[in-house]
This record gives C-alpha cells, structure tokens and sequence, in this order.
C-alpha cells in the first residue's frame, strides 16, 4: 500500500470487532501520528483565522512595509518554514499510520471498497465520510426521476430599482449568517463540538442495532450520509415498514428522533440534512428537497420497500423535508409531523428587530420558503400532527396558545374539509386549541356517528381533498365534526421541544375507511 495512502487517508475515529457481537474500539493514534495531527490542526486553525482576518492582516503588513522589495526574503524565509513544519508534520502523521495495525486494516478496507464500488468492506471502520464510495447514485436512475407537479409558491416578483437594495441585503443575510441561523446544525464550529457525540450516537446504532450506513448521492451531486436498520425479519414487530426520519434544525439522525420508531421495531431510515456532519452542501430548501427525494429514492430502489410501505416522520424544521417528500411520493402510508410550525416566516419575524421586518420578509420567500401550511396541500394522505404543549421553540414564552403547531393544524383542516371548519369553526377551533386537547372528548356514540357519515360520504364521493361533505350541516353538527376531527388529526404531548418522543404517541395516522379498506387510529 502506497504510503501517500497513509499520509492524505481519511481520519479514523473507531474500529468494530468482534462478529456477529461487535465491541466498539476508540482509535488512539499513536505518539508519532498524534504529534503530527496537532501541528497540522493548529496550523489549520490558523489558517481559517487568517482568511477571515485577511485584510486586517495584510492592512499590518503593509502598514509594516513588508510588501517591498527589501522584504521579499524576509516573507520568502517564513514561507518556508511554514512549509517545511507542514511537510514533517505530514510525513509524521504517514508514518505514525503506517505503524497503526487498525488504521492499515482500514486502508486495505477502503481500498478494497473503492474497488469494488461497495461500502461493505468498510462497514468495520468509523471514518471521515468524505472517503466512504457512493452506494447509491440518483442520476444512474436515469428517466426514471420523478418530476414534481407541485411546489410551494416561490411569490415571484418584478425586480426593481426601488426594491433592489432590500433585494441585496436579503440575499447577503440568508447567503452569509440567516441560514445558520436557520440551520446551526450546519456550523462547523457546532459539529465539532458534537463530533464525540455523533461518534458515540452511530456506534450505538450500528452495535445495539445493526445499522448500516449507506452514501447517498443526490441529483446535485451532494453526498448525504445515512443510517439504515433494517427489522424486516422480526415477524412479530413493525419491520415490515420503512420510518424514514427527518431531523430538525440542529439535528443528527446520530443522537435524534430514530430511537422512538427503532423501540418500537420499525425498519427505520434515517440522514442527514446537506452540510450536517457527513453529508454535503448546505441547507438550502433546494438541497434539501434533492436530499430527501434522493433518501426516498434509494428506500425504494435499493433497499426493496414499497411506497405504500413507507412513514414519512418529521420533527420540527425536518416537517418541511417531510412533507416535500409526501407531496411527490403522495402513495406513502403516512405523515407524522412532531413539533412543526407553519411557516417559518412567523417564527424569525419576531426574532429579528421590527425594523428589519422588510429584509426578513424578503430573505425568506425567495431564499428560504419553509412554508409547511402550503406545503402541506400538496399531500392528500393519512397525516398525524404531534404538539408540544411546553414547547419554547416555536412557540411564545411557552404559551400553548402561540404554539405554530396550532396554526399548522388549522391550515390542514381548513383545506382538507372547507365546510366544516368554516369562520365559525375555525373560531372554536383556535379556542380549543389554547388548552390541552386531553380537555375535550366526545362520546362513542358520538364518534360512531361522525364516521359513518365521513364513511358514506367517501363511498360515494371519494376520498380525495378538499372533501366537500358538511355544506348541508347544521352548526351543530359541523361543531361536533370539527372536534371529532381535530381529535383524529392532532395528538398533544406534555413536554419541551427537544424531548425525546415516547413510543405511545407513534401511531399509524388515521384515515377515513372505505369499502374495502379499514381504520388507522
């Protein structure tokens, strides 16, 4: 093996052994490599601050006089220095790797993979993911990608003159410190901090659970990390269906909302979204569509599930994913949608000074659209909207009444079923939903009769949205239809935003039965 394999090879952070009974081995580099490794991270360290700080570093030198001719030796001497530091720190990293049994095992690992165009060789080693091959390709589907009919309104508008400062201020805020605002799950600084974590996080899931992480290439070329548990060989358990999981904001599917469908047996899918830990590009909604359509994709092609086999889960921002990908891939078997918001306008208005409101407007509807409301028409199937009753994120001094959830659960209903959540509804609507919904119940009679009346009207009209039945209804009766149904829809869970979700709440989203079908409660 070459040793510029050992000098530029990626980074080893663990090695799996012991089969079928893996044990987790932390990778300790040894003197030699470790020695290497600090020089060549400070100088890295350096390096970024230097970039950042450019022009006040080279305002001092030239300030100092050290771009004239009498100085060119001077900076000559030092560059080359530097260059020799980076060279013997190089070579003592290689040869550090090249004494290290575990780092040449993973190198003959990786070797072999790249060979074989299969990660399977190296499914030992905890790595830097950029190294891991592609295991699988979108563009390689060729004609068969899936073109979207629907998409969330862009609002475009006619540039001009007046406008275009505000235009540019916009586009600067998303493109230099509005989208790690949005995302700071994106930030290097974050993912380095939570990088003994997420390494902790995977080995978990890859020795209690029998993961396999997979590579993901989208139809832009970025790489998306995943992690696959596969259950489809417990019988008695959910394994059967796919739980594909979208992370929120600051999320890693290494320490995130995977472990509430893996309790409960489920074959579970989870990524992360571009430009989170391993996986490439930037947040952008437009990578994060191809990156969600991409996970989708290589669910069904590669990994042998059924639409219709599939649960799209979603937990706060990971609800835009989610609902994207319902909205082209609309034959799934669900919708759980944890502690999400409408639209994300709502939510950075307020955090942001009043005055600013313009540019805020402005950056997100042409730059970062998360509108779930308008996203949410575009999908027809069984949907579950999980609120947080303390929630502190999207909602106002944890007031349940400024819950986002709610507005979201309003939206949904009012455009599956228009006549019977009219303005009145609505009203009582929003009432109820500034408590906690354990307040409000109706009686099995009561339920029975909702329906059978849901059920006749399907038969006969079909189930598709919005569904016209209650124009004839007295008030009464599209009262007791609008509880009934925003009890079916909308689920509450006592707690903050960022607990984990406990078993009981993940529930199979109900759907109206028809002949031949049957009830998802």
């Amino acid at each position: 093996m070459s040793f510029y394999n050992y000098i530029f090879g990626p980074k080893l952070y663990m090695e799996y052994k012991g089969v079928p009974e893996p044990q987790r081995k932390i990778y300790e580099p040894g003197a030699v490599e470790k020695f290497g490794e600090q020089i060549l991270s400070t100088l890295s360290v350096v390096w970024s601050l230097s970039y950042y700080t450019s022009p006040l570093i080279f305002t001092f030198l030239y300030r100092r006089g050290y771009f004239v001719s009498d100085s060119i030796p001077t900076l000559a001497k030092f560059t080359t220095s530097v260059g020799l530091i980076v060279v013997l720190s190089l070579l003592m990293r290689g040869v550090g790797r090249r004494q290290s049994k575990a780092y040449t095992n993973m190198v003959n690992a990786l070797a072999q993979a790249k060979g074989n165009k299969s990660s399977e060789p190296l499914r030992r080693f905890d790595i830097d993911f950029s190294a891991w091959p592609i295991d699988f390709d979108v563009k390689a589907l060729a004609g068969d990608l899936k073109k979207p009919t629907n998409t969330v309104s862009r609002r475009e508008e006619k540039l001009s003159i007046a406008t275009l400062p505000c235009e540019l201020i916009a586009y600067l805020a998303i493109n230099t410190f509005g989208l790690s605002m949005i995302y700071p799950g994106s930030v290097k600084l974050l993912q380095k901090f939570m990088r003994p974590m997420l390494i902790a996080g995977r080995a978990k899931l890859i020795e209690d659970d029998n993961g396999i992480r997979y590579k993901v290439k989208t139809i832009d070329s970025n790489e998306i990390d995943t992690l696959f548990i596969d259950n489809r060989n417990d019988n008695v358990g959910n394994g059967k269906t796919l739980v594909i999981c979208s992370e929120g904001n600051a999320g890693f599917y290494e320490v995130g909302i995977m472990s509430t469908p893996i309790a409960l047996k489920y074959s579970v899918l989870g990524w992360n979204h571009p430009g989170f830990a391993g996986s490439t590009g930037s947040p952008h909604p437009e990578q994060d569509k191809n990156a969600i359509d991409a996970v989708v994709r290589f669910a069904i092609n590669q990994l042998g599930f059924a639409v219709e086999d599939i649960i799209l889960y979603g937990w706060s921002i990971g609800g835009f994913s989610t609902l994207w990908a319902a909205s082209i891939y609309p034959e799934v078997k669900g919708v759980i949608l944890d502690a999400t918001f409408d639209d994300v306008l709502y939510l950075a208005q307020p955090r942001m000074p009043a005055s600013l409101g313009g540019i805020v407007r402005v950056a997100i509807r042409k730059h970062c659209n998360l509108n779930n409301a308008e996203l949410a028409m575009n999908y027809n199937g069984p949907l579950l909207l999980i609120r947080r009753t303390e929630d502190e994120i999207i909602a106002e001094d944890n007031r349940i009444d400024t819950n986002r959830g709610n507005y979201l659960t309003m939206s949904v209903l009012k455009y599956r079923y228009p006549n019977l959540f009219t303005a009145a509804q609505l009203s009582t609507t929003k009432g109820l939903l500034s408590k906690p919904l354990e307040s409000f119940n109706y009686t099995v009679a009561e339920e029975k009769l909702c329906m059978s009346r849901l059920i006749t009207y399907a038969s006969d009209e079909g189930k598709s949205f919005p569904m016209l039945i209650g124009a004839d209804y007295s008030e009464e009766m599209r009262n007791q239809m609008a509880l009934f149904l925003l009890r079916k829809h909308l689920r509450d869970y006592n707690s903050t935003h960022c607990t984990q979700l406990p078993g009981e709440f993940f529930n199979i989203p109900w759907d109206i039965p028809i002949e031949h079908g049957f009830v998802f409660t």
